[in-house]
């Protein structure tokens, strides 16, 4: 079965075929139909799915079916990140190549010049976060008078960093009728909530977001917290470890780690929220190029990463949740390709572990590694009362051999 059943615009069949599609991914053939046909649409999918193409073409067909007499936004399209907003906006752009039609990419991070130029020259699809979107909105540099469709991407997403109150007030902007696409890789009760104000009669399209058992080999290493380092980094130079993407819990330790690895001379880079856009652009795009082996990054920051051919994911550090678990783990592995994720297990995690497993109704394989000697004991570290102590100490002998001399 190929794209040719949709009906496209040749332009749009012909960005299709550029990007290499031979044929539609169950969330395009069960969306874009309905999608066409104007409803509005509740889709459960997890980034990977080919979800972005299933909203993409529909919205660009519209378009082109009744072009507009003026450039006025006429597509929104909210996302959670910044990284996120450029890859919708690098996949518009390449499905619409030959069209016309023009497309932007609204973030913070950046200044603000070169997007209200873009919007003061005209824009048909805009993308963006709600942070920048409500920056613009407030200055008067966007109107929405002529919107057509509503796109809400990644949406459980969105309510997890607290952008629910941004949303509510963005879509109180929009025309009443319009047609509206929300996808939410789970359609837990507070994203139903959302959907019902949001959305008309939606069709409701539901695909299988756990990750395939089968698809991605599942192995825990347990170790001591003081030998986590020295794991990760034997792991990286004793298996065929190609593109790993690592997840460590907090902004401090994704910086820890990368800088551990740099100094074993293993390409890394670092993505999370205190780096700046450039920084998170360029991090991204050097793992996606492959000049960076390994990519760390904390869960909020990898929301928006979207990379093909990630061969392994390490949990550096065990989630806070099963559901993240799956979620991570889910990043490889994909469009049935083979994929291992790897974590690394302190003794203070086996609950944690324990949980997942029941969320997943499977043990998961355990492994000690040959090379280590799990016994090393970690060596003391003075902690911040011993250092105070010890600078007291040493200033206040200082003073005794002034005072004597």
């Amino acid at each position: 079965m190929s794209f040719s059943r949709f009906g496209l615009d040749p332009r749009l069949e012909e960005g299709v075929r550029a990007l290499g599609f031979s044929a539609p991914t169950p969330i395009q053939f069960a969306t874009i139909p309905a999608a066409l046909e104007g409803q509005d649409i509740l889709g459960s999918a997890e980034t990977g799915t080919g979800k972005t193409a299933a909203y993409l073409l529909p919205l660009l067909q519209r378009l082109l079916a009744a072009p507009a007499h003026a450039r006025q936004v006429r597509a929104l399209i909210l996302v959670p990140t910044r990284e996120l907003a450029l890859q919708v906006a690098e996949h518009a752009e390449e499905l619409s190549g030959k069209t016309g039609l023009r497309v932007a990419a609204i973030y913070g991070g950046v200044p603000m010049a070169s997007q209200i130029n873009a919007l003061r020259r005209g824009v048909d699809v805009v993308i963006a976060p709600p942070g920048r979107l409500i920056d613009h909105v407030e200055r008067k540099n966007i109107s929405f008078a002529a919107l057509e469709i509503f796109v809400l991407d990644e949406a459980d997403r969105m309510l997890d960093v607290g952008f629910l109150p941004d949303i509510r007030r963005i879509e109180r902007l929009l025309p009443r009728e319009r047609q509206t696409m929300l996808f939410s890789a789970t359609l837990v009760p507070a994203i139903q909530s959302l959907a019902a104000q949001v959305t008309r009669h939606a069709a409701r399209i539901q695909m299988e977001t756990a990750p395939a058992p089968e698809a991605i080999a599942q192995t825990l290493f347990p170790v001591p917290e003081h030998l986590k380092a020295q794991v990760l980094q034997h792991l990286l130079r004793e298996e065929e470890m190609d593109s790993v993407l690592v997840f460590a819990r907090t902004k401090h330790r994704a910086d820890r780690v990368v800088k551990q690895l740099q100094r074993a001379n293993i390409r890394a880079a670092v993505i999370h929220g205190d780096r700046s856009q450039n920084q998170r652009i360029a991090a991204l795009e050097a793992f996606r190029q492959g000049h960076s082996r390994v990519l760390v990054a904390t869960d909020i920051a990898a929301r928006g990463i979207d990379v093909e051919g990630i061969s392994h994911v390490v949990n550096y550090d065990v989630p806070m949740q099963p559901e993240d678990y799956v979620h991570r783990i889910g990043r490889t592995g994909r469009a049935q390709a083979a994929g291992k994720a790897y974590t690394l297990v302190t003794p203070t995690d086996e609950a944690m572990v324990r949980r997942i497993e029941v969320v997943l109704k499977q043990k998961i394989e355990r492994r000690r590694l040959a090379g280590i000697d799990y016994s090393t004991p970690q060596f003391a570290q003075p902690d911040g009362e011993s250092i105070r102590r010890y600078v007291e100490a040493n200033r206040q002998a200082r003073q005794k051999s002034l005072a004597l001399s």
